[in-house]
């Protein structure tokens, strides 16, 4: 069972940390395109958006040439701060969490944007500063919407496979997650393991759905 409860552990702890930087990066950005007016700005969410159409290994790609051994910021990464991201968990975890990124950056940007204006102008006629004003009554308006955006982003943080395998690559006990050691397994004849695998990333995707789709604006719970 080793070989099913080691993806499993990593797969939970490369999604924890992609959805929390999807989270920390996504809702910085939707809150800024919600409430920022600047020229080029829906063309700037198309952009950020781009990680949910391009192909998983092409974005792979993208993430090899930039974070690589061999670039700039990836040999500035290993010498200054000891940080090897190819052939890491770390990786893997920044991979999904470029993937999940739109999926809270979209929730993000709609929920911001369907906070009345006009509670967060008389917040700041009461006195309260613009810090307080965010956490006191933007952000208890916004959290249904922004937990949404997070537990769909660790649900596709869960299942990525294309842009983790090129940049992290699936070394068992490093860098498999769940999805890449059901590739492997079929690839070997495994389909004992593999039938496991699949059936514990989908009962852990779908309670995630599930819980997302019970959190999502306009929805509540009926009595």
């Amino acid at each position: 069972m080793s070989e099913a409860w080691t993806p499993l552990l990593l797969s939970l702890k490369v999604a924890s940390w992609a959805t929390l930087l999807a989270l920390l990066s996504g809702g910085l950005a939707g809150f800024l395109l919600a409430r920022c007016r600047f020229p080029g700005r829906e063309l700037l969410d198309s952009l950020l958006t781009l990680p949910m159409v391009l192909p998983p290994t092409v974005l792979g790609y993208y993430l090899l040439v930039l974070l690589g051994r061999q670039s700039v910021f990836g040999q500035w990464l290993e010498h200054s701060l000891g940080i090897r991201l190819v052939f890491s968990w770390q990786g893997a975890a920044v991979a999904a969490a470029v993937v999940a990124f739109p999926l809270v950056l979209k929730p993000a940007r709609a929920a911001f944007e369907a906070v009345d204006v006009q509670l967060e102008q008389a917040a700041r006629v009461l006195g309260l500063s613009p810090w307080a004003v965010f956490w006191r009554v933007t952000l208890p308006l916004a959290w249904r919407g922004l937990l949404a955006g997070v537990l769909l982003a660790f649900a596709r943080s869960m299942g990525e496979f294309g842009a983790t395998l090129m940049l992290a690559g699936s070394i068992p006990g490093r860098t498999q997650t769940l999805a890449t050691a059901v590739h492997d397994a079929v690839q070997a004849g495994q389909d004992g393991l593999a039938q496991t695998l699949v059936l514990i990333t989908s009962v852990v995707c779908i309670v995630v759905l599930l819980l997302a789709g019970w959190l999502a604006p306009g929805q509540g719970r009926r009595t």
